[in-house]
């Protein structure tokens, strides 16, 4: 075999895909995951582990307050009520912008258990609460 067919022959291998390229380029956030929990795999698992406490955290307020607190008595498929409901997240999470700010301006809190972390949980899951609103899951 020639020189240039032989060179034709290795440029078409290089250019062939293998199928979890292919994957990849379909989906390419799945690469996305698998590649950062390979090369990140302590950062990865930390993360899971603070999604699951949020989660925990979730259950548990919703059990405690019920759906009511966040569709405030309205019907969150009328327009109006689901607005009025995304203005109750927003000054709750300004709330807790504010009550943050003023713990690292402190440096520390007075109310036992609200601390930055606890503060970065609720602010974290009043933004994953928006979302199931504004998808109009909140049932």
């Amino acid at each position: 075999m020639g020189d240039s067919v032989k060179a034709w022959y290795d440029m078409q291998e290089e250019k062939s895909m293998s199928e979890r390229e292919i994957m990849d380029a379909k989906h390419p956030e799945r690469a996305a995951v698998r590649i950062f929990e390979k090369e990140y795999p302590e950062l990865a698992q930390e993360f899971k582990n603070v999604q699951a406490e949020m989660y925990k955290t979730f259950a548990m307020k919703h059990l405690d307050y019920g759906l009511n607190n966040i569709a405030l008595g309205g019907d969150l498929n009328n327009t109006n009520d689901k607005n009025f409901s995304l203005t109750g997240l927003c000054i709750r999470l300004t709330d807790k912008v504010s009550r943050l700010k003023n713990l690292l301006i402190n440096g520390k809190n007075y109310v036992k258990g609200e601390g930055m972390e606890d503060t970065f949980l609720d602010i974290a899951n009043y933004g994953i609460i928006g979302m199931i609103v504004g998808r109009n899951k909140w049932k």
